[in-house]
């Protein structure tokens, strides 16, 4: 075959040439693609619209220099990843199944969730969602589990006794993801990780104009409204019906994330480079979810329980005096 042409990137112009291959249609290749379609059901729109955006942002970072001729092209690589991604199989399953060998699946997964875990902030941002006035968001933790580390293993042994990264995500009634999390072993509490976070930060000196709602693991806060723990009246009941119902964005969004990305099931992966994987997961979930790319079998579970068992709250007795005022007067105004 012809040799492809030299293109230059990232590369000094005193180097010698470096050869970067150009997509080529393989049998393997085609056939990766019908196998991350049969992955995804009927959304085959959300592959092409996968290798579009990396085509437009990534290009330049995954074409390897090499003077071989047969590197995995920037395409290649993108398949190889939403195989991954979708399947949640052994990297040794998808090198069978892309042609390649598990090692080449290891550190292109691995290349590929940098670059997308990179571009996170850019695919992120506030809405107002219904049923609780002037609401932002919704936050809730949810588990990633993981194979057991090899470093400080036992931080990461959760309440139930696996081993996990404990993700905080905010989200919107679209199910875009507005603010995540991404770092934390799973021992750690979910009122901890906010507490660290830059949200928080963020939030208790610049008030927002607008609410987030949290169950009641998260403490109580002017711009944080959790439900009443018992219901005196007819109108903290409404409210917490309210907060329930519009808090099961965040259940619903954990089960397309599940159902979009099979790999969130289990890592078989550091924790390093599983933090990196579920930060490439959100990524692109929010760019098909903003192209409204459809989904198989969306979840439709059971509406969540208002506190999380096993996981009491944690915040300090007097923390949140103000946000009972000011959910004390959301329930005057609207309940």
């Amino acid at each position: 075959s012809t040799s492809a042409p030299s293109i230059p990137c990232r590369a000094s112009d005193l180097s010698p040439p470096i050869m970067l291959r150009t997509m080529s249609v393989y049998s393997h290749l085609l056939k990766g693609l019908l196998l991350v379609v049969g992955f995804l059901g009927s959304a085959r729109s959300f592959v092409a619209l996968a290798l579009r955006f990396f085509h437009l942002n990534m290009t330049c970072f995954l074409q390897h220099k090499t003077k071989r001729s047969h590197a995995l092209s920037m395409e290649e690589q993108c398949l190889i990843a939403l195989r991954f991604y979708a399947s949640g199989t052994f990297y040794q399953v998808v090198g069978d199944n892309m042609g390649v060998d598990k090692s080449t699946v290891s550190n292109v997964v691995k290349a590929v969730s940098v670059e997308l875990a990179s571009l996170v902030n850019e695919f992120r941002n506030f809405f107002l969602l219904g049923n609780m006035p002037n609401t932002i968001g919704v936050i809730d933790c949810t588990h990633v589990h993981i194979q057991a580390p090899h470093e400080r293993e036992w931080q990461y042994v959760n309440r139930k006794g696996r081993h996990s990264i404990n993700v905080q995500l905010v989200a919107n009634a679209d199910l875009i993801i507005t603010n995540c999390v991404v770092k934390w072993p799973g021992s750690v509490h979910d009122a901890r990780i906010l507490r660290e976070s830059a949200l928080y930060r963020k939030l208790q000196s610049n008030r927002p104009n607008g609410i987030i709602l949290g169950d009641s693991a998260y403490p109580l806060l002017p711009w944080l409204m959790t439900p009443f723990p018992v219901a005196n009246t007819p109108e903290q009941a409404g409210f917490n019906s309210a907060h329930c119902k519009t808090r099961c964005a965040i259940e619903r969004l954990n089960g397309v994330l599940k159902r979009r990305f099979a790999c969130r099931n289990y890592l078989r992966v550091e924790p390093k480079v599983a933090c990196n994987i579920i930060l490439a997961c959100i990524v692109l979930h929010n760019i098909a979810t903003r192209r409204n790319v459809p989904l198989d079998d969306i979840y439709d579970g059971p509406e969540p329980d208002e506190v999380q068992p096993g996981q009491p709250p944690m915040f300090a007795p007097n923390e949140g005096q103000t946000g009972h005022v000011i959910r004390d007067a959301i329930v005057r105004h609207y309940f």
